[in-house]
């Protein structure tokens, strides 16, 4: 990953719809999407990757360092210009999802990891995917678990998420879509998160949500607990999948 140079480029502001580096309280977020993208990161080992939704790039500058090409495509004109800014390694372009602006057949994997919760019209960007993938390409694909993430709730805590999935919506989207799922994994908590969980009430994301709310500086001690978190502290399994904390899948194209 690319370390940031001060007073190089002004980091993206965290709006809440998209998760950045280099902010400690924002830590656990980022780690928690970053493991998606370090443990598929060799499906994307000599390949042709657009990543679909790609934020502020850090992921995609990732698959960089082992793919053959990568295009990043957002909708925002300012993460746009930041990644090309940022991440020179990216072929970045502006567009929109449910029209991706790609030939058909034209790359080896679509990455889209906490995207798809974003969209309204998530059938007919799941169909541009399989459209512009080669045959035999695979769409990776991570969203949080409903079920987890919204819990009893009709409509996404997350007021920048249209609609959530639980890994059966997941994969009903996907197969009416033309894909074939070969992997519906999770995102879970290690040994060290859990006792974490212990330590702060029960809940280690509802202690750092309750900060946040609050509109407060945050305890020194959450800080420090925040700013340590790794990917090493989370696990990617597909064991009790509804307890996920997010949803990982793997779809391929016949």
């Amino acid at each position: 990953m690319t370390a940031e140079t001060p007073g190089a480029l002004d980091p993206l502001p965290l709006t809440g719809e998209r998760t950045v580096p280099g902010i400690a309280e924002e830590n656990y977020w980022f780690r928690r999407h970053e493991i998606v993208y370090a443990r598929l990161l060799e499906r994307c080992a000599g390949k042709v990757v657009l990543e679909a939704g790609s934020g502020e790039g850090y992921g995609a500058d990732m698959i960089a360092g082992v793919a053959t090409r990568v295009i990043g495509l957002d909708y925002d004109a300012s993460a746009v210009e930041h990644v090309r800014t940022r991440y020179p390694r990216v072929e970045m372009i502006q567009g929109n999802l449910a029209e991706l602006p790609l030939e058909d057949a034209s790359v080896d994997v679509v990455v889209n990891f906490q995207v798809i919760e974003h969209l309204w019209d998530q059938a007919q960007f799941l169909r541009e995917c399989l459209r512009v993938l080669r045959p035999g390409g695979e769409l990776l694909i991570s969203t949080p678990n409903r079920i987890t993430f919204s819990p009893g709730r009709d409509t996404p805590l997350n007021p920048f998420h249209t609609r959530e999935l639980n890994a059966a919506e997941l994969t009903e989207l996907l197969v009416e879509a033309g894909f074939e799922v070969s992997l519906m994994t999770g995102v879970h908590h290690g040994a060290t998160l859990k006792a974490l969980d212990a330590k702060h009430g029960g809940s280690f994301i509802d202690a750092q949500i309750e900060r946040a709310l609050a509109g407060q500086p945050w305890p020194i001690e959450l800080t420090a607990d925040v700013a340590a978190v790794t990917i090493d502290d989370f696990a990617l399994t597909p064991d009790d999948i509804d307890a996920s904390l997010d949803l990982v899948a793997i779809a391929v194209k016949p």
